[in-house]
């Protein structure tokens, strides 16, 4: 794979999105293969929003394989982001917001990394980010909207402004970010990586469309005939697909659209480790869940059986 394109310069991320294989073939494998293609120093974009399809099961093997000095991009970053500033896996984060939701307030993990200088945060708007995505998978170097002005968030990673040539009007100029790496779940994808996603898809197509890698966890392998059969329901082709792993509950305890619930229980008892201890809470937090079990299913044992179909259950009752 072509290295790294520096920061805005798009003519040297569409080569390297230009160089990338397309291939048709078939993109099963396992987990540490897949995430094996992400390499110290990369810029990760994670999929999925908030607690909205995190690919839980990939953030969590990046860490057991001791990836350091990433840059995390995501919408709205959620756990995951501060599991990565514990682990000292990241450098820099790239969001629009970091908490669990409203009901837990901004994140203390972030604030503690930021305001100590442990951990830069680069603050773009929510739409000035999906616009980022959107302007690489256009591969063009940048997307102009009204977003942000008048804000403090204009300087800070590098928005230019311009005066708009027909209205007159001044207009941000938002430039492309092109990921070293996706990182995506779905609910189900065929053994090419043709994927699909029910409910709101979020800007995964776009991450998709302008990384340089792809790696896809799936919550189901369909056969291709069903996706030939509907290919309208196909949101990422599989010819940006690099890797793909079939993994059940591979958001947990995020959410995953019409499967199962957002574990908010979870949720209240690792936030209040956090009001007790702070970032110590979040470190005994990754060695019982990230680098003590040994696999993925050994990981959702520790949950609890009987509390995955409790989550099931309530986002049937939701979607039905």
């Amino acid at each position: 794979m072509p290295g790294a394109a520096a920061p805005y310069d798009f003519r040297e991320a569409r080569r390297r999105l230009e160089a990338k294989a397309k291939s048709s073939g078939e993109k099963l494998t396992s987990i540490e293969d897949a995430v094996a293609r992400v390499k110290d120093g990369d810029l990760v974009a994670a999929g999925g929003c908030l607690f909205s399809r995190t690919p839980m099961a990939l953030v969590r093997e990046i860490l057991r394989q001791r990836r350091q000095r990433l840059t995390l991009a995501r919408n709205l970053m959620c756990t995951e982001g501060e599991l990565m500033m514990v682990a000292g896996a990241v450098d820099k984060v790239v969001t629009a917001w970091m908490s669990i939701g409203l009901p837990w307030g901004v994140s203390k993990i972030m604030r503690e990394y930021v305001e100590s200088g442990r951990v830069p945060l680069e603050e773009w708007s929510h739409l000035a980010l999906g616009l980022r995505f959107r302007a690489a998978a256009m591969g063009v170097p940048f997307l102009p909207t009204l977003t942000m002005l008048g804000s403090d968030l204009i300087p800070v990673g590098g928005t230019k402004t311009l005066e708009c040539p027909y209205t007159g009007e001044t207009l941000a100029l938002v430039p492309a970010l092109f990921p070293d790496v996706a990182i995506l779940h779905v609910h189900r994808a065929d053994r090419f990586g043709n994927c699909q996603i029910d409910g709101y898809p979020h800007m995964d197509a776009d991450i998709a469309r302008a990384a340089a890698t792809v790696l896809v966890t799936a919550e189901e392998i369909i056969p291709g005939d069903e996706v030939r059969r509907r290919p309208d329901r196909t949101s990422i082709p599989g010819f940006v697909v690099d890797a793909l792993v079939h993994v059940p509950y591979g958001s947990f305890p995020h959410e995953c659209y019409g499967l199962y619930e957002a574990d908010f229980d979870h949720f209240g008892e690792y936030a209040a480790a956090i009001d007790a201890a702070g970032s110590r809470a979040v470190a005994g937090y990754l060695d019982r869940y990230v680098y003590g079990p040994a696999t993925y299913g050994d990981y959702l044992d520790r949950f609890g059986r009987e509390r995955l179909r409790r989550q099931a259950k309530y986002a049937r009752e939701l979607t039905r």
